[in-house]
């Protein structure tokens, strides 16, 4: 019962956000009494805790799969931006936006476990990428994974980009190529241009 309430109520979160949705939406939705809802949960901000660790998890599972299906490395950066982009739209109900603005805290924790997760991954697409001549062998992958990390955590900061100004699609296309462009060798970026609709420049 537990598992099947986190994962219904994450589809309403998704839906809804985090701040809108009261635990009477998440009874109702669930055709159970409050009561039992509090057997399982001690309060909201507990239910939006396990929520966004679950949506978390699903992302990392998704990216993942990704990672498994992808011809190459850039392939896979901008496969990865579309899964991700799934969970980040609808303006002030984006699930991003209402943890840090809502529940900094739940958010502050999922932070400090993306590198951890997302790190290892990003540091192997960064190998592949290499060992198959799309990134220049010389760029430091540790230090370009962190970057990309950051950059990624730094374009969903709404107190930098505020979702008012800047439109999160738009934010995630933008720093892909700024960061593709930055590492790829001649044969990175042809295989780059296709993806992001312009040709070469010579």
């Amino acid at each position: 019962m537990r598992e099947t309430i986190v994962q219904k109520t994450s589809a309403l979160f998704l839906q809804r956000g985090f701040k809108s949705v009261t635990m009477d939406d998440v009874a109702n939705a669930m055709a159970i009494s409050k009561k039992t809802l509090y057997t399982h949960f001690e309060n909201k901000e507990q239910l939006v805790r396990e929520s966004a660790n679950f949506v978390f998890d699903c992302v990392c599972s998704e990216i993942e799969e990704i990672k498994l299906k992808a011809a190459h490395p850039i392939e896979e950066l901008y496969s990865v931006k579309s899964a991700v982009l799934k969970y980040l739209q609808n303006e002030s109900l984006s699930p991003t936006y209402q943890l840090q603005k809502f529940y900094p805290e739940i958010y502050s924790n999922l932070r400090d476990q993306e590198y951890s997760r997302f790190g290892v991954m990003v540091q192997s697409s960064l190998r592949l990428g290499i060992e198959t001549g799309l990134f220049r062998p010389n760029i430091n992958v540790d230090f370009v994974s962190r970057l990309y990390m950051n950059g990624m955590r730094g374009i969903r900061d709404i107190d930098i980009f505020p979702i008012a100004q800047f439109d999160i699609n738009t934010l995630f296309e933008n720093y892909l190529e700024y960061h593709a462009r930055a590492i790829v060798t001649p044969k990175g970026l042809r295989v780059l241009n296709e993806f992001i609709g312009t040709s070469e420049q010579k």
